[in-house]
């Protein structure tokens, strides 16, 4: 099947907001707005632009989907990634998201600006029949696939209520040690969290084993997002113990990052800390707070937060997953190898050579592969 590609338009902000404001029933994720647009250009980072996609055939706007694209140039892989996205405005059917991979392929295949070899994005049906273009397993992690959703139209009796009887005893025996909730105004926020909850994140990081953005993103988020963030602080006599952010857009709200010290779980601060924020979030007019990600075969790594998260709700949400859609197959077949033979060691090199070696024009790559074999014998960490 040859897929009829979608009309697009690259969006200012006010048409964006136009037609998002159109069809108010949708969530469009924060991550797809100028507003994310302009931290990322902040934060180093080179954001394309937001692209529309139109179905003239139907009625009213004729908007199928939205899509906000970064433009990454790491060594060997130049690529556009939608985080978080894209958003489909009608029903996301194989037929629709085969229209929409066939655009995005002509799109950026007459863009002259990029020249990417593949665009990363999340896919509901990657195995339909209907994809004009390959799909491949992304080559690092992606966006989360699974997510607890807490309903905050519920009335404040109703949500506690829903919570199982952990999270709630816990939130008692915080108050009864007397954690302190603190919303923390935006003229304070960054100093704030330099000097006292940067190293709770620290702590966070080192205790369960992941690495930590710098200090510097954090406060570039504050900064760049203010009117879309929140930070609230959990302080037991007086010292700060945990904190989280939230962000907001147009109803939906998300607990985004998050950290405590093993002070803060001694008083069980982190469960106040959240009971408290629902109760903000909903006293702001937010229907919805997305928790972020949980365990699923994707992400196996997300087990040790999933525990906490659904003290607070069964509602688990299920998203599309990330994958790379391949625009140079050949590059991206050799950038796979390359990201295979730093993963595995110099033994994944004979694969690469037998794999390329009768690909016309493509063994002069195979001398950065060599290099990179050699670096991991010598065990200096210079590849990469």
């Amino acid at each position: 099947m040859n897929a009829v590609p979608y009309r697009h338009e690259e969006l200012t902000p006010a048409r964006f907001d136009e037609l998002v404001e159109a069809h108010p029933g949708t969530v469009v994720p924060l991550e797809q707005t100028p507003q994310w647009a302009a931290f990322e250009r902040d934060s180093g980072r080179k954001p394309l632009g937001i692209f529309a996609y139109f179905d003239d055939s139907l009625p009213g706007d004729g908007l199928v989907a939205l899509a906000a694209y970064l433009h990454s140039t790491r060594r060997l892989r130049e690529s556009m990634v939608v985080v978080n996205g894209p958003v489909f405005f009608v029903p996301r059917t194989p037929a629709a998201e085969a229209r929409f991979l066939a655009t995005v392929k002509a799109q950026f295949a007459s863009d002259a600006r990029v020249d990417p070899v593949f665009v990363r994005l999340q896919v509901e049906h990657p195995a339909s029949a209907l994809n004009p273009v390959p799909i491949a397993t992304a080559l690092e992690p992606g966006w989360y696939d699974r997510e607890i959703v807490v309903d905050l139209t519920l009335d404040e009796k109703e949500l506690l209520a829903s919570f199982r009887p952990n999270a709630r005893q816990s939130i008692r025996k915080a108050t009864r040690a007397g954690v302190e909730i603190r919303t923390i105004d935006r003229s304070e926020r960054l100093e704030l969290f330099s000097t006292a909850l940067y190293p709770i994140m620290a702590e966070t990081a080192a205790r369960d084993g992941f690495a930590s953005f710098s200090s510097d993103y954090y406060r570039m988020l504050l900064a760049s997002l203010d009117e879309c963030t929140e930070l609230l602080v959990a302080y037991h006599e007086g010292v700060p113990v945990s904190w989280l952010i939230t962000t907001e857009y147009r109803g939906y709200s998300v607990y985004y990052f998050a950290a405590s010290s093993a002070a803060a779980r001694a008083v069980f601060a982190p469960y106040l800390l959240l009971w408290e924020s629902f109760k903000m979030l909903k006293e702001r007019g937010n229907h919805s707070c997305g928790l972020t990600g949980i365990v699923s075969e994707t992400y196996p790594s997300l087990a040790n937060v999933t525990t906490f998260k659904r003290n607070f709700s069964k509602n688990v949400v299920v998203l599309p997953t990330t994958f790379d859609v391949p625009l140079k197959r050949t590059q991206y077949a050799l950038l796979s190898a390359a990201l295979r033979v730093r993963r595995q060691g110099p033994g994944a090199v004979r694969k690469v050579v037998a794999a390329v070696a009768a690909v016309p024009g493509q063994l002069g790559r195979l001398g950065r592969l060599g290099r990179l074999a050699r670096s991991k014998r010598q065990g200096d960490g210079s590849a990469g």
